[in-house]
């Protein structure tokens, strides 16, 4: 008989972030633990079932078996890509750090 597995599932938004530790059993998935976390209750205005989802910053399939100690993450899409919004800032004069561009 296997050992139970610690995971955590996370997600953030630009105003919160949850970080939920979760004990499964072994041969569980990331579909598992998005599910037995609960994390949807934090988030209602998200439908998670939708949402890509990766193990420590690697894009996954959500029947991914996990291994003890992996971190499931879910991914919201970007409001503005980070280029764009280097390119914003630049005609602005202004830097990502918030200096000026001198």
């Amino acid at each position: 008989m296997e050992a139970d597995i610690q995971v955590e599932v996370v997600f953030a938004t630009a105003d919160q972030q949850q970080l939920i530790p979760v004990t499964l059993p072994a041969g569980a998935t990331v579909y598992d633990a998005i599910t037995n976390s609960s994390i949807a209750r934090y988030f209602p205005e998200y439908d998670l079932d939708v949402l890509q989802v990766g193990v420590w910053g690697r894009l996954a399939a959500r029947d991914r078996v996990l291994s003890d100690g992996d971190r499931v993450e879910l991914y919201r899409a970007l409001e503005l890509d980070p280029r764009d919004a280097r390119r914003q800032l630049a005609l602005l004069g202004q830097t990502m750090s918030g200096r000026s561009a001198e």
